[in-house]
């Protein structure tokens, strides 16, 4: 099984390409944040997966502070798909060598909901097709209704919130 993840990780790191397109199945074994969880497949591979199109609020971490609705964003995630099985329809490998997918359980988007709830924004840098217009339209929709993050006035964007801490942006709303 060992040799297998470690084929399966090698095969990612070198030709991250070749896996854009695939489903996966996969039970959820860990919720890092509201946009990041941990699958493992039948075969026992753990595969760290990005959520696709969606950024939701940061949490607070050893080395960095969170931002409002961070943990409900998590707890939101966990309470929809931890100990679930998923599948992961793999759109793209990132920059941190992690899959990037759209989760479905019982044939839900996840991601979608996750931005319908008002827990995570449309990523709008990197949404593509008919999900571009599926998620901004399910934030709109959010925002207008004042659900979850939406219920600060000015609430800044995760994308925003990591440039300042990096110290090249400034910080629009509360923190």
């Amino acid at each position: 099984m060992k040799a297998l993840f470690a084929i399966f990780s090698l095969l990612l790191l070198v030709s991250g390409d070749a896996f854009a397109g695939r489903t996966i199945e996969g039970m959820v074994k860990a919720v890092y944040d509201g946009d990041t969880v941990l699958l493992v497949t039948r075969e026992e591979s753990r595969l760290k997966v990005r959520l696709y199109g969606i950024d939701a609020p940061e949490t607070k971490k050893p080395d960095m502070p969170g931002q409002p609705f961070g943990e409900i964003a998590k707890r939101t995630l966990m309470y929809k798909i931890i100990g679930r099985r998923v599948t992961a329809e793999i759109v793209d490998i990132d920059q941190f060598k992690r899959a990037v997918a759209v989760i479905r359980y019982s044939g839900r988007d996840v991601n979608r909901e996750m931005v319908a709830e008002g827990f995570a924004w449309a990523y709008r840098q990197y949404l593509q097709g008919a999900y571009a217009s599926e998620y901004t339209g399910a934030e709109d929709r959010a925002r207008s209704r004042r659900a979850g993050l939406w219920r600060d006035p000015n609430p800044t964007p995760p994308w925003e919130f990591r440039q300042a801490l990096k110290g090249g942006g400034k910080r629009h709303g509360r923190n």
